[in-house]
């Protein structure tokens, strides 16, 4: 019996040092996509933490996750991710760098970058509603500015 048991234990060994235990980590590296400058996936707050930055501070760099709700349909140029109460925060990309894929929405994400509450014109926000593919009439209702927080991405990584 002791025998059986050494020699199971050893099978246990030897299959989880096998190469289709490895293939299985490397697919899950393999499934994270990457855009701008590499960051890693690990060591990401949660997203809903940005409700409580302080509407006027000086923004430092934070890693956070969470989920796309909207990428613009045009390019790529910027998504929206859920803030977990009904909100969402509009991610763009450094120096205009780089895009996401257009059909990323419903995936987790981590973002590295600087959050910043601004003032977005209605110019932009208009911009923004044509990319999102927005009728006419919706585009035509935008006619205010809107103070939003936003985020800057240096770097994303798309699970």
């Amino acid at each position: 019996m002791k025998t059986q048991i050494i020699i199971l234990g050893m099978a246990v060994a030897l299959f989880a040092c096998s190469p289709a235990a490895e293939q299985v980590q490397e697919e899950e590296i393999l499934a994270l996509e990457y855009f701008g400058e590499e960051i890693s996936w690990e060591g990401a707050e949660d997203i809903s933490g940005l409700l409580e930055l302080p509407e006027e501070t000086e923004s430092s760099e934070l890693k956070v996750r969470g989920v796309i709700t909207e990428v613009c349909q045009m390019k790529g140029c910027w998504m929206k991710l859920d803030l977990g109460n009904g909100e969402t925060v509009r991610v763009t990309f450094k120096d205009y760098g780089f895009f996401v894929p257009k059909d990323a929405a419903g995936r987790e994400v981590v973002i590295e970058g600087l959050p910043e509450m601004k003032l977005t014109s209605v110019e932009t926000l208009r911009h923004y509603a044509e990319d999102a593919g927005k009728s006419e009439e919706e585009i035509a209702k935008i006619t205010e500015a809107k103070r939003e927080l936003t985020f800057e991405a240096k770097g994303v990584v798309i699970k």
